[in-house]
């Protein structure tokens, strides 16, 4: 997954990890914060669809059609994503060359009235938020975790304080995706301060939630105690989400006592191997399940997508109605926060439908113990409680994939390739005679980030007297885990970068990827380089890829469309017949004894309500 940092970050910087822990059953007393988030909280948010540039006249429309359509199930949130005080920021990414900042005397960032009219004249999100408010629904904004790079530079003074921003900053820890931001150093004077001052005007506003970025992975722990302080001071119910991840599962007992909801991967888009990986994180992070405190498995990217997003071209999902039976099922067995990432207006009636089940809205906010029941390779079942009716919930998932050849079948590996490598690249020059196909395979390199952007640069193609560039050959197909693998650019949609060099002929695409061609007559070799773009290399921790090359098919035979998952009934506590409703349909499949058994599609899942028959 994206982003994902296994190791423990060292006392220090980013502080002590101990805290108390918390059940999944665990009251939590009336003037905690756990009570301001008592079930998972569900809503839109601008990021999916918008990216930096989300404009005052989007977020009511999406806030319209909420309030007409999906706030009587449930969903009340409405939060506008990363830099929103950017007034002239770029679609499919960021403009970090002369970002228009909008920030007051205090070093902090107001919202651009360009982008948000209602802003203008010092009254900040109040209007907009107020909007909200009387339509029923909640306001949220992202912030980025930290005192702005401006701020510092400008010595602005901190609010409460004799310091300024200058007084309180490190550059350590700072995010490199994303340069606005330096550390706050816990305990310098002003640092508490400035957090309290932050949250002190967007009390002021009315905000109801809080997505703080670049917090959880690396996990900066002194921060997200300023920042549960600050909130608290201002007496408003404030839900704080940390974000991105994946949060280190040794801060899990730390990040529950200081915030309502954390991330548990990094960025999560419309792509099903990012998907399927989230079987072994959900089953991972379940034990810290929590009343008012969440583990997140991030936004649903549904319905329309991309129209002006960092990710991707204006879209509707790619995932499958299959596949989006899957992330509904599990994000509510998990009761994983539900934060819808596509244009509300723009949802067809199929999506619509996702987000109103009213069976499994209820199993979402109301389950008990919920956890994966089992795994048999990838099939895969979770159950939870209800604990009014002693019924059993059943999630059951036919993860199975046509499945990649190992390394060693390849005709040519590159090994490893990270930002370390020498020229992060490897160069490829390899004998094809005779072969009709040749296959391009891009494969995640092992450490679990989903910054994985990889270019085959100069691609040709040679038979002893004539040399053809492969980019002139259309592909019979590709596919990329992220975006599309494009021609001559970038998967991200800038030129082809590894190491500082820029190459005019490639291909960029992402990984996991693998692009097919049919071989011309005649042609006996190939060369090419296979590099870590910038994209990846520049991230915190830097992609990591491995590229393959294969003159044969590079899948093992496939798998049957649908398979048969047998749960044991007596392993969810029944020892005699049982009635089975299928929650999705809210039609009874049957009465049962000793096993159910449902088929279900490669890619696709069931949902099942289970009850003793009486």
């Amino acid at each position: 997954m994206n982003l994902l940092h296994k190791s423990i970050v060292a006392a220090g910087l980013f502080g002590s990890m101990a805290a108390p822990a918390f059940s999944q059953t665990k009251s939590v007393p009336k003037t905690d914060f756990h009570q301001w988030a008592a079930t998972p909280p569900m809503g839109w948010n601008s990021w999916d669809c918008y990216g930096p540039t989300v404009v005052e006249a989007e977020v009511k429309a999406n806030a319209d059609y909420m309030a007409k359509n999906l706030k009587s199930s449930g969903w009340d949130y409405v939060v506008v994503d990363i830099r929103w005080y950017v007034g002239n920021d770029t679609a499919h990414g960021y403009n970090e060359k002369d970002p228009d900042f909008n920030i007051d005397q205090y070093g902090r960032f107001i919202p651009a009235p360009n982008r948000f009219p209602s802003a203008a004249g010092g009254k900040g999100f109040k209007p907009l938020a107020d909007y909200m408010h009387a339509k029923g629904l909640k306001f949220g904004i992202h912030i980025m975790r930290g005192v702005p790079v401006v701020a510092v530079n400008r010595k602005l003074p901190i609010l409460g304080s004799k310091a300024t921003a200058a007084d309180i900053y490190t550059k350590e820890g700072q995010g490199t995706w994303l340069r606005d931001m330096y550390t706050v150093v816990a305990g310098k004077p002003g640092a508490q301060e400035y957090y309290n001052s932050i949250f002190k005007l967007y009390a002021s506003w009315g905000v109801d939630f809080v997505k703080v970025d670049d917090l959880s992975s690396p996990y900066h722990a002194p921060e997200v105690e300023m920042i549960r302080k600050a909130i608290d001071l201002t007496g408003r119910k404030m839900v704080l989400s940390t974000s991105p991840g994946e949060t280190p599962i040794a801060n899990a007992k730390h990040v529950q006592a200081n915030a309502n909801m954390w991330r548990t991967v990094g960025d999560f888009w419309d792509s099903w191997e990012q998907l399927k990986e989230h079987f072994e994180v959900c089953d991972r992070w379940s034990p810290y399940i929590m009343t008012g405190a969440w583990p997140d498995a991030d936004m649903l990217p549904m319905g329309r997508l991309g129209i002006r997003a960092e990710r991707g071209d204006d879209r509707m999902t790619r995932f499958t109605k299959d596949e989006q039976y899957t992330l509904m099922s599990l994000w509510s067995i998990f009761r994983s926060p539900l934060m819808f990432g596509g244009d509300l207006p723009s949802n067809d009636a199929f999506t619509l439908s996702l987000l109103t089940n009213k069976e499994v809205l209820a199993m979402h906010s109301n389950s008990r113990n919920n956890r994966q029941l089992f795994r048999k390779n990838d099939l895969v079942a979770w159950t939870a409680d209800d604990p009014k009716t002693g019924d059993k919930y059943l999630a059951v998932f036919n993860a199975q994939d046509q499945e990649l050849l190992p390394e060693t079948a390849a005709a040519w590996s590159s090994g490893q390739i990270t930002r370390q490598t020498p020229g992060q690249s490897k160069n490829a020059n390899i004998d094809i005679t005779g072969a009709t196909k040749l296959y391009l395979n891009v494969r995640n390199g092992g450490d679990d980030t989903g910054w994985d952007h990889a270019n085959w640069l100069a691609p040709t193609l040679s038979n002893g007297t004539k040399t053809v560039s492969l980019t002139t050959i259309p592909w019979k197909q590709a596919t990329a885990g992220w975006g599309k693998s494009t021609v001559n650019k970038s998967v991200s949609g800038g030129q082809l970068i590894v190491d500082g060099k820029t190459y005019a002929d490639g291909i960029g695409t992402h990984s996991n990827s693998i692009i097919e061609f049919d071989v011309p007559p005649g042609y006996t070799r190939f060369k090419t380089t296979a590099g870590l773009d910038k994209a990846a290399a520049s991230q915190n921790t830097g992609g990591t890829i491995n590229c393959l090359i294969f003159t044969k098919s590079p899948y093992t035979p496939a798998p049957a469309d649908s398979s048969r998952i047998v749960v044991p009934l007596q392993q969810l506590g029944f020892s005699s017949a049982c009635t089975v409703r299928n929650m999705w349909t809210g039609k009874t499949v049957g009465e049962f004894t000793g096993e159910f058994a449902p088929f279900i599609r490669r890619h696709g899942a069931g949902l099942y309500r289970i009850s003793a028959k009486k």
